[in-house]
């Protein structure tokens, strides 16, 4: 079932302004619990989900609008769109993608093959050609237990290609703005367990690159449109996968690899699992979670 707020808590939909340096809050909402903002590839829309559905929302101003979605159950938090804008892409929670007509025009196609009821398809990302979905494969074990992998598919032939093959657990698969790399967050970097740290991959193909190296575990790397900036949440020491409700810090890391703190705030779980930028790079998005009192 979709997530729900708590009593006296609300989401709040921020958009952190790069040039300006601070965060304005956009929308808020005290009864429905919104999740994993970003955006129209024309920047005049933020899209999310909530309830199980997806929503579209004016940049400036506006109230949510619901993108219809017949017949594909409810949806989790893992959501793209097509780079001309015409697809929105949405993980099921039948374990599968589906390519929806984002201004409601057109038919609704399941786009992954079934593997059986032990794997499911967790999207994260589109390639700038539009060409390829990049996904996480979750393999849930007969003897108990998870194998998550970095996946990418090709939508003229459906045929997919498995970038990590290991028992590592990835997440949140997402293409650079060259089409030349894949970015996730891994428990591979060694430590203990739940350590996650921000990765790439080639692609073409080859051994992932590790990207941060400290103590806290920092989940959803979203690159920016020039290649030059990595956002990301980062949650405290010690954190198991990428909970809700925890203290979490929205954080930016440079080309230098230098990092500085955007934001503290109650957030994590649907606070910035999909790409987040605007088209511009100006600007990114990310939900808190907050309780009053």
């Amino acid at each position: 079932m979709p997530r729900a707020l708590s009593t006296g808590q609300s989401s709040q939909l921020y958009v952190h302004d790069l040039a300006s340096g601070r965060a304005r809050l956009r929308y808020s909402s005290p009864d429905i619990l919104f999740e994993a903002p970003n955006w129209s590839p024309d920047g005049r829309e933020l899209v999310v989900n909530a309830d199980g559905r997806l929503w579209r929302l004016g940049a400036d101003d506006g109230d949510l609008v619901e993108v219809p979605m017949p017949g594909v159950e409810y949806i989790n938090n893992d959501h793209v769109l097509s780079p001309d804008g015409a697809t929105a892409y949405v993980s099921s929670e039948d374990g599968h993608i589906y390519a929806v007509p984002f201004r409601g025009e057109g038919g609704i196609r399941c786009i992954t093959t079934d593997k059986g009821p032990s794997f499911r398809h967790y999207l994260h990302g589109v390639s700038p050609d539009g060409a390829t979905l990049a996904y996480i494969g979750m393999e849930i074990l007969s003897a108990g237990g998870t194998r998550t992998n970095v996946y990418l598919l090709d939508l003229a032939t459906q045929q997919e290609r498995q970038l990590t093959d290991d028992d590592f657990p990835d997440d949140g698969a997402e293409f650079s703005p060259d089409g030349e790399w894949v970015y996730f967050n891994s428990e591979r970097g060694g430590g203990e367990r739940g350590h996650a740290q921000l990765f790439r991959v080639p692609t073409a193909g080859g051994e992932p690159e590790q990207l941060t190296f400290d103590e806290r575990v920092n989940w959803f790397p979203h690159i920016s449109p020039d290649g030059r900036r990595i956002a990301y949440v980062s949650f405290p020491p010690g954190t198991i996968g990428h909970p809700e409700n925890r203290d979490v810090i929205v954080r930016l890391r440079e080309a230098d690899g230098t990092t500085a703190d955007v934001m503290a705030f109650l957030g994590g779980q649907g606070t910035i699992n999909v790409p987040s930028w605007a088209p511009d790079g100006s600007a990114f998005a990310f939900v808190a979670y907050p309780v009053a009192g």
